[in-house]
């Protein structure tokens, strides 16, 4: 099956940038993982995942394909060359570096791609829920800034996220956002009919773009749970009480002139 992907029409306006959302169409893997898994950390095979992850760079022109360690933190590192050993233990990179692709995976949570174009500077972020309140957008912003980047030109757009009708949780989960701002009380809608609130992650990550200061900011505004025949959802997976599940791959490059 050929690559399905998704795009962000602010970041494809930008000379010398590459990048894609790629979905679950267009791989190898088998069985639960059936398409494009790119998680290194899943159960499937791993020669499967090694010619998804491949499919991917091909795709995007690049030499490299780099993704990092993610544990749901704000860390970020800067990519100049490939690891050395194990990948770091992050959730954000940054680059300068032509040719070099960022890789983010993810199953629900939101992998956002950044880029200024004029200083040539890239980035990409996993931002669930816990980094998004840790911080980890602003985190990679000021990376990026660090890099020669200003935040007033920096594009950022956010892929297949769950959203807010799939996102149930519970009390716990949110005196955790009440405690950081009561005005994160928007962010929760809890129907009549409901016993136990909804969170809108990407309407939070789209709040902390604009406390961030970027100059665009866009959301696809695709669910991954509603979407089972092009996204991997962990959510899904679980309600399904499958054993495991794939990894979507997003992506962004500076090209090699």
């Amino acid at each position: 099956m050929k690559l399905t992907t998704l795009s962000s029409p602010d970041l494809a306006a930008l000379p010398g940038i590459a990048h894609a959302f790629f979905t679950r169409r267009g791989g190898v893997s088998r069985k639960i993982y059936a398409g494009l898994n790119a998680g290194a950390g899943s159960n499937d095979d791993p020669m499967a995942v090694m010619i998804n992850r491949d499919r991917a760079r091909r795709h995007l022109g690049a030499r490299r394909l780099t993704t990092v360690h993610q544990h749901h933190s704000p860390d970020v590192v800067v990519v100049t060359d490939p690891f050395d050993g194990p990948a770091p233990k992050a959730d954000a990179m940054v680059s300068r570096t032509p040719g070099m692709a960022l890789g983010i995976l993810s199953a629900d949570c939101g992998p956002l791609l950044f880029a200024d174009a004029e200083a040539g500077v890239v980035g990409a972020a996993h931002s669930g829920w816990k980094g998004a309140l840790d911080g980890v957008l602003q985190a990679t912003v000021n990376a990026m800034e660090a890099l020669g980047a200003d935040r007033s030109r920096i594009v950022v757009t956010l892929g297949p996220t769950l959203a807010q009708a799939s996102y149930e949780v519970g009390p716990e989960f949110q005196a955790r956002f009440y405690d950081q701002a009561a005005d994160n009380a928007r962010f929760f809608h809890q129907p009549d009919s409901a016993p136990r609130p909804f969170f809108d992650l990407p309407a939070f990550i789209a709040f902390q773009a604009g406390k961030a200061g970027v100059g665009i900011f866009r959301d696809l505004a695709r669910d991954t749970y509603r979407e089972p025949d092009l996204f991997y959802s962990y959510r899904r997976s679980v309600h399904a009480q499958e054993p495991d599940y794939g990894r979507l791959i997003s992506a962004i490059v500076l090209k090699e002139a």
